[in-house]
Protein backbone atom coordinates (compact mmCIF):
# COMPACT_ATOMS: atom_id res chain seq x y z
CA UNK A 1 0.00 0.00 0.00
CA UNK A 2 1.44 3.12 -1.00
CA UNK A 3 1.63 6.44 1.79
CA UNK A 4 -0.52 8.61 -0.10
CA UNK A 5 -3.46 5.15 0.28
CA UNK A 6 -2.69 4.47 3.47
CA UNK A 7 -3.04 8.28 4.31
CA UNK A 8 -0.16 8.84 5.87
CA UNK A 9 2.85 10.58 4.98
CA UNK A 10 6.03 8.97 3.74
CA UNK A 11 9.27 8.31 5.96
CA UNK A 12 12.05 10.41 4.77
CA UNK A 13 14.14 9.07 7.26
CA UNK A 14 13.64 8.22 10.81
CA UNK A 15 15.98 10.76 12.52
CA UNK A 16 15.78 14.26 11.91
CA UNK A 17 17.73 16.87 9.82
CA UNK A 18 19.85 19.30 11.58
CA UNK A 19 19.43 22.65 10.23
CA UNK A 20 21.25 26.46 11.68
CA UNK A 21 18.92 28.75 10.47
CA UNK A 22 19.41 32.24 8.94
CA UNK A 23 17.55 35.05 10.99
CA UNK A 24 14.09 36.19 9.25
CA UNK A 25 14.12 33.46 6.55
CA UNK A 26 11.06 31.34 5.98
CA UNK A 27 11.50 27.70 5.57
CA UNK A 28 8.82 25.50 3.77
CA UNK A 29 9.35 21.91 5.82
CA UNK A 30 7.57 18.95 3.79
CA UNK A 31 4.93 17.38 5.73
CA UNK A 32 4.31 14.68 3.17
CA UNK A 33 7.47 13.01 3.22
CA UNK A 34 7.61 13.23 -0.94
CA UNK A 35 10.35 15.47 -1.62
CA UNK A 36 13.49 15.63 -3.27
CA UNK A 37 14.83 18.39 -1.13
CA UNK A 38 14.60 17.01 2.44
CA UNK A 39 13.59 18.39 4.87
CA UNK A 40 12.27 21.22 2.42
CA UNK A 41 9.18 21.55 0.67
CA UNK A 42 9.43 20.76 -3.56
CA UNK A 43 5.92 20.82 -3.98
CA UNK A 44 5.70 16.86 -4.76
CA UNK A 45 2.81 17.65 -1.91
CA UNK A 46 0.17 18.60 -4.69
CA UNK A 47 -2.61 16.17 -4.26
CA UNK A 48 -1.50 14.43 -1.61
CA UNK A 49 -3.85 16.25 1.17
CA UNK A 50 -0.25 18.00 2.78
CA UNK A 51 0.87 20.62 2.55
CA UNK A 52 3.89 22.32 3.71
CA UNK A 53 4.75 23.78 7.29
CA UNK A 54 6.42 27.24 7.35
CA UNK A 55 8.92 28.57 10.04
CA UNK A 56 10.30 31.58 10.18
CA UNK A 57 13.86 31.97 11.86
CA UNK A 58 14.26 33.84 15.23
CA UNK A 59 17.69 34.60 15.26
CA UNK A 60 20.99 34.03 13.37
CA UNK A 61 22.03 30.16 13.33
CA UNK A 62 19.04 28.94 15.39
CA UNK A 63 19.78 25.42 15.53
CA UNK A 64 16.75 23.05 14.71
CA UNK A 65 16.07 19.85 14.43
CA UNK A 66 13.28 19.64 11.90
CA UNK A 67 10.95 16.20 11.50
CA UNK A 68 12.62 13.54 9.24
CA UNK A 69 9.72 11.03 9.29
CA UNK A 70 6.89 12.78 9.39
CA UNK A 71 5.18 11.52 11.87
CA UNK A 72 5.89 14.59 14.81
CA UNK A 73 2.91 16.17 16.66
CA UNK A 74 5.24 19.03 16.74
CA UNK A 75 5.74 19.88 13.51
CA UNK A 76 8.07 21.15 11.93
CA UNK A 77 10.13 19.94 14.54
CA UNK A 78 11.43 16.51 15.48
CA UNK A 79 9.17 15.65 19.02
CA UNK A 80 11.00 12.18 19.00
CA UNK A 81 7.94 10.04 17.59
CA UNK A 82 10.75 8.55 14.93
CA UNK A 83 12.06 6.21 17.98
CA UNK A 84 8.60 4.37 18.04
CA UNK A 85 7.92 3.55 14.37
CA UNK A 86 10.20 0.69 14.24
CA UNK A 87 8.63 -1.02 17.16
CA UNK A 88 12.20 -0.92 19.25
CA UNK A 89 14.97 1.61 20.13
CA UNK A 90 17.81 1.64 17.21
CA UNK A 91 20.22 -0.89 18.39
CA UNK A 92 24.41 -0.83 17.28
CA UNK A 93 26.56 -4.20 17.75
CA UNK A 94 29.04 -3.44 20.34
CA UNK A 95 31.10 -6.44 18.95
CA UNK A 96 31.33 -5.25 15.24
CA UNK A 97 34.71 -4.66 14.01
CA UNK A 98 34.69 -0.93 14.44
CA UNK A 99 33.23 -1.48 18.09
CA UNK A 100 35.84 -3.62 18.97
CA UNK A 101 38.50 -1.15 18.08
CA UNK A 102 37.23 1.25 20.49
CA UNK A 103 39.55 1.87 23.39
CA UNK A 104 38.13 1.64 27.23
CA UNK A 105 39.46 4.14 29.07
CA UNK A 106 39.73 4.57 33.04
CA UNK A 107 39.53 7.34 35.29
CA UNK A 108 42.03 10.20 36.09
CA UNK A 109 43.58 11.28 39.52
CA UNK A 110 40.25 13.20 39.68
CA UNK A 111 38.67 10.35 39.31
CA UNK A 112 37.05 11.37 35.65
CA UNK A 113 37.16 8.93 32.54
CA UNK A 114 37.33 11.40 29.61
CA UNK A 115 35.68 10.09 26.17
CA UNK A 116 36.23 12.64 23.08
CA UNK A 117 34.09 16.65 22.73
CA UNK A 118 34.64 16.43 26.57
CA UNK A 119 32.14 14.24 27.56
CA UNK A 120 32.91 12.01 31.04
CA UNK A 121 32.22 9.49 33.86
CA UNK A 122 32.72 10.06 37.12
CA UNK A 123 32.01 8.60 41.09
CA UNK A 124 31.03 11.23 43.87
CA UNK A 125 33.05 9.01 46.07
CA UNK A 126 36.37 10.64 43.98
CA UNK A 127 35.03 14.08 44.08
CA UNK A 128 36.70 16.55 46.58
CA UNK A 129 34.07 17.64 49.64
CA UNK A 130 33.60 20.57 51.27
CA UNK A 131 31.77 20.26 54.33
CA UNK A 132 29.15 23.00 56.27
CA UNK A 133 27.40 21.74 59.39
CA UNK A 134 25.69 18.07 58.74
CA UNK A 135 26.16 18.85 55.40
CA UNK A 136 28.76 18.00 52.42
CA UNK A 137 29.00 19.03 49.05
CA UNK A 138 31.21 18.10 45.80
CA UNK A 139 31.09 19.75 42.56
CA UNK A 140 30.91 17.21 39.96
CA UNK A 141 29.72 18.98 36.96
CA UNK A 142 31.06 22.76 36.40
CA UNK A 143 32.60 25.03 34.33
CA UNK A 144 36.63 24.06 34.83
CA UNK A 145 35.31 20.51 33.56
CA UNK A 146 33.86 21.88 29.93
CA UNK A 147 29.94 22.68 30.98
CA UNK A 148 28.41 25.54 29.72
CA UNK A 149 24.77 25.29 30.72
CA UNK A 150 24.55 23.05 33.93
CA UNK A 151 26.32 22.60 36.72
CA UNK A 152 25.74 19.33 39.12
CA UNK A 153 26.37 19.20 42.91
CA UNK A 154 26.73 16.18 45.47
CA UNK A 155 25.14 16.44 48.98
CA UNK A 156 25.03 13.91 51.53
CA UNK A 157 23.41 15.30 54.80
CA UNK A 158 23.58 13.57 58.18
CA UNK A 159 21.16 13.41 60.60
CA UNK A 160 19.85 16.55 61.93
CA UNK A 161 18.49 19.69 59.91
CA UNK A 162 21.09 21.07 57.04
CA UNK A 163 22.01 24.99 56.29
CA UNK A 164 20.12 26.62 54.34
CA UNK A 165 21.44 25.87 50.64
CA UNK A 166 20.20 28.73 47.54
CA UNK A 167 21.91 28.96 44.02
CA UNK A 168 20.36 32.83 43.65
CA UNK A 169 18.01 33.19 40.31
CA UNK A 170 18.68 29.76 38.89
CA UNK A 171 16.26 26.26 38.22
CA UNK A 172 17.79 23.62 40.28
CA UNK A 173 16.86 20.20 39.90
CA UNK A 174 17.07 17.71 43.11
CA UNK A 175 17.18 14.28 43.00
CA UNK A 176 17.43 11.93 46.12
CA UNK A 177 19.27 8.79 46.03
CA UNK A 178 19.52 7.38 49.24
CA UNK A 179 17.64 7.93 52.58
CA UNK A 180 14.62 9.06 53.42
CA UNK A 181 12.81 12.61 55.44
CA UNK A 182 12.06 16.11 54.54
CA UNK A 183 12.72 19.01 52.27
CA UNK A 184 11.99 22.98 53.24
CA UNK A 185 11.69 24.93 50.11
CA UNK A 186 11.44 28.38 51.18
CA UNK A 187 9.19 28.12 53.59
CA UNK A 188 7.27 24.73 52.57
CA UNK A 189 7.57 21.12 53.48
CA UNK A 190 7.46 17.69 51.58
CA UNK A 191 8.54 14.88 52.33
CA UNK A 192 11.71 12.98 50.84
CA UNK A 193 12.66 9.46 49.51
CA UNK A 194 15.10 7.42 47.48
CA UNK A 195 14.14 8.22 43.81
CA UNK A 196 12.25 11.07 43.91
CA UNK A 197 13.08 14.11 41.94
CA UNK A 198 12.57 18.05 43.39
CA UNK A 199 12.18 21.19 41.69
CA UNK A 200 13.70 24.43 43.12
CA UNK A 201 12.28 27.62 41.58
CA UNK A 202 14.86 30.78 40.83
CA UNK A 203 15.17 32.41 44.08
CA UNK A 204 13.75 30.32 46.22
CA UNK A 205 16.27 28.24 48.87
CA UNK A 206 15.79 24.71 50.65
CA UNK A 207 17.50 22.47 53.28
CA UNK A 208 17.28 18.95 54.36
CA UNK A 209 15.82 17.58 57.40
CA UNK A 210 17.22 13.80 57.83
CA UNK A 211 15.94 12.39 61.00
CA UNK A 212 18.46 9.68 61.16
CA UNK A 213 19.61 6.17 60.50
CA UNK A 214 21.98 6.88 57.36
CA UNK A 215 22.72 10.18 55.39
CA UNK A 216 20.50 11.67 52.43
CA UNK A 217 22.15 11.42 49.49
CA UNK A 218 21.14 14.24 46.57
CA UNK A 219 22.41 15.15 43.30
CA UNK A 220 21.85 18.81 42.63
CA UNK A 221 21.64 20.11 38.62
CA UNK A 222 21.78 23.63 38.50
CA UNK A 223 20.72 25.92 35.55
CA UNK A 224 22.60 28.13 34.27
CA UNK A 225 25.59 27.36 35.54
CA UNK A 226 26.80 27.87 39.54
CA UNK A 227 30.46 28.00 40.79
CA UNK A 228 29.06 27.00 44.58
CA UNK A 229 26.31 27.25 46.69
CA UNK A 230 24.82 30.22 48.46
CA UNK A 231 24.23 29.49 51.92
CA UNK A 232 21.65 32.71 53.36
CA UNK A 233 21.70 32.65 56.72
CA UNK A 234 17.83 32.60 57.03
CA UNK A 235 15.16 30.61 54.83
CA UNK A 236 13.49 32.69 52.66
CA UNK A 237 9.73 32.58 53.05
CA UNK A 238 9.45 33.16 48.68
CA UNK A 239 7.75 30.04 47.91
CA UNK A 240 5.74 30.37 44.88
CA UNK A 241 2.98 29.12 45.45
CA UNK A 242 1.35 29.01 41.61
CA UNK A 243 3.14 25.51 41.37
CA UNK A 244 2.68 23.77 44.87
CA UNK A 245 3.62 20.38 43.63
CA UNK A 246 7.23 19.71 43.68
CA UNK A 247 8.33 16.76 44.69
CA UNK A 248 7.50 13.57 42.16
CA UNK A 249 8.39 10.13 42.95
CA UNK A 250 8.28 7.12 39.90
CA UNK A 251 5.16 6.60 38.52
CA UNK A 252 5.15 3.64 35.86
CA UNK A 253 1.55 4.54 34.65
CA UNK A 254 3.42 7.53 33.25
CA UNK A 255 6.14 5.77 31.54
CA UNK A 256 6.25 6.98 27.77
CA UNK A 257 7.82 4.94 25.45
CA UNK A 258 11.03 4.78 23.24
CA UNK A 259 10.62 2.19 21.09
CA UNK A 260 11.73 -1.20 23.85
CA UNK A 261 13.37 2.13 26.45
CA UNK A 262 11.18 4.20 29.38
CA UNK A 263 11.55 6.81 30.69
CA UNK A 264 8.88 9.55 32.63
CA UNK A 265 9.60 12.94 33.42
CA UNK A 266 9.99 13.76 37.13
CA UNK A 267 10.65 17.54 36.44
CA UNK A 268 9.07 19.99 34.00
CA UNK A 269 6.95 22.58 33.45
CA UNK A 270 4.00 20.26 35.42
CA UNK A 271 6.11 21.46 38.36
CA UNK A 272 7.12 25.12 37.17
CA UNK A 273 9.78 24.11 35.47
CA UNK A 274 10.22 25.62 31.45
CA UNK A 275 13.75 25.58 30.76
CA UNK A 276 15.08 22.35 32.55
CA UNK A 277 14.04 19.16 32.57
CA UNK A 278 13.97 15.49 34.55
CA UNK A 279 13.51 12.13 33.48
CA UNK A 280 13.96 8.85 35.03
CA UNK A 281 14.78 6.27 32.22
CA UNK A 282 15.32 2.35 31.96
CA UNK A 283 16.95 0.57 29.33
CA UNK A 284 17.28 -2.90 28.39
CA UNK A 285 20.25 -5.20 27.65
CA UNK A 286 21.47 -3.41 24.31
CA UNK A 287 23.99 -0.57 22.92
CA UNK A 288 22.00 2.25 21.22
CA UNK A 289 22.93 3.49 18.21
CA UNK A 290 25.57 6.57 18.40
CA UNK A 291 23.57 9.66 18.24
CA UNK A 292 23.54 13.74 19.56
CA UNK A 293 21.39 16.31 21.24
CA UNK A 294 21.10 20.00 21.25
CA UNK A 295 21.11 20.03 24.85
CA UNK A 296 23.79 19.77 27.25
CA UNK A 297 22.93 16.67 29.59
CA UNK A 298 23.83 15.05 32.75
CA UNK A 299 22.90 11.56 33.73
CA UNK A 300 23.16 9.91 37.26
CA UNK A 301 23.18 5.84 37.12
CA UNK A 302 20.64 4.42 39.68
CA UNK A 303 21.06 0.61 38.91
CA UNK A 304 22.75 -1.50 36.64
CA UNK A 305 26.04 -1.22 34.65
CA UNK A 306 27.27 -0.67 31.50
CA UNK A 307 29.65 1.42 29.18
CA UNK A 308 29.42 4.96 27.77
CA UNK A 309 30.74 5.08 24.11
CA UNK A 310 31.79 7.94 22.29
CA UNK A 311 33.45 7.94 18.74
CA UNK A 312 36.52 6.26 19.09
CA UNK A 313 36.38 5.65 23.62
CA UNK A 314 34.43 4.06 26.31
CA UNK A 315 33.87 4.24 29.19
CA UNK A 316 32.63 2.00 32.13
CA UNK A 317 29.51 3.05 33.87
CA UNK A 318 27.88 1.38 37.35
CA UNK A 319 25.56 2.51 39.83
CA UNK A 320 26.23 5.56 41.23
CA UNK A 321 28.49 7.01 38.49
CA UNK A 322 27.30 10.67 36.82
CA UNK A 323 28.00 10.91 33.42
CA UNK A 324 28.39 14.50 31.12
CA UNK A 325 26.93 15.08 28.07
CA UNK A 326 28.62 18.26 26.11
CA UNK A 327 25.98 19.76 23.83
CA UNK A 328 25.88 18.05 20.23
CA UNK A 329 28.06 15.14 21.56
CA UNK A 330 28.05 11.90 19.89
CA UNK A 331 27.57 9.04 22.41
CA UNK A 332 25.81 6.09 22.95
CA UNK A 333 24.97 3.82 26.20
CA UNK A 334 25.04 0.47 26.66
CA UNK A 335 23.48 -1.72 29.21
CA UNK A 336 25.33 -4.83 30.07
CA UNK A 337 23.10 -5.90 32.81
CA UNK A 338 20.37 -8.61 32.31
CA UNK A 339 18.27 -7.06 34.45
CA UNK A 340 18.58 -3.59 33.02
CA UNK A 341 20.36 -0.58 33.65
CA UNK A 342 18.41 2.51 35.20
CA UNK A 343 19.37 6.27 35.55
CA UNK A 344 18.21 10.32 35.73
CA UNK A 345 18.75 12.07 33.35
CA UNK A 346 18.76 16.34 33.32
CA UNK A 347 18.47 18.14 30.18
CA UNK A 348 19.20 22.07 29.61
CA UNK A 349 17.94 24.01 27.79
CA UNK A 350 15.11 21.46 26.54
CA UNK A 351 11.86 19.73 27.39
CA UNK A 352 11.91 16.45 25.65
CA UNK A 353 14.31 13.44 26.17
CA UNK A 354 13.25 11.55 23.58
CA UNK A 355 14.42 14.02 20.90
CA UNK A 356 17.96 13.10 19.54
CA UNK A 357 19.42 13.19 15.98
Amino acid sequence: MSEKASGLPRIARYKPYYQALEKGRTYRWCSCGLSSRQPFCDGSHRGTGYEPVSYTAREQGEEVLFCGCKHSAAQPFCDGAHNNLKGEYESDDPNSAANRAVRLVSADKDGRAWLNGGCYVQSPASGGASTRGNLSVSSLINADSGARFQSQFYFEAGGGTSPVVGFGRRDVALLVTAGSGRIEISGRRFAIEPETGVYIRPGEAFRIDNPGGGAIKVFASVCPLAHSPEWPALMPENFDARFPERVVGIDRENRQAMGNRFFQILVDSAVGSDVVTQFIGEIPLSKALPHRHLYEESLVILRGSGYMWTQDLKAKVSAGDIVFLPRKQQHSLECTDAGGLYLVGVIYPGNNPAVNY
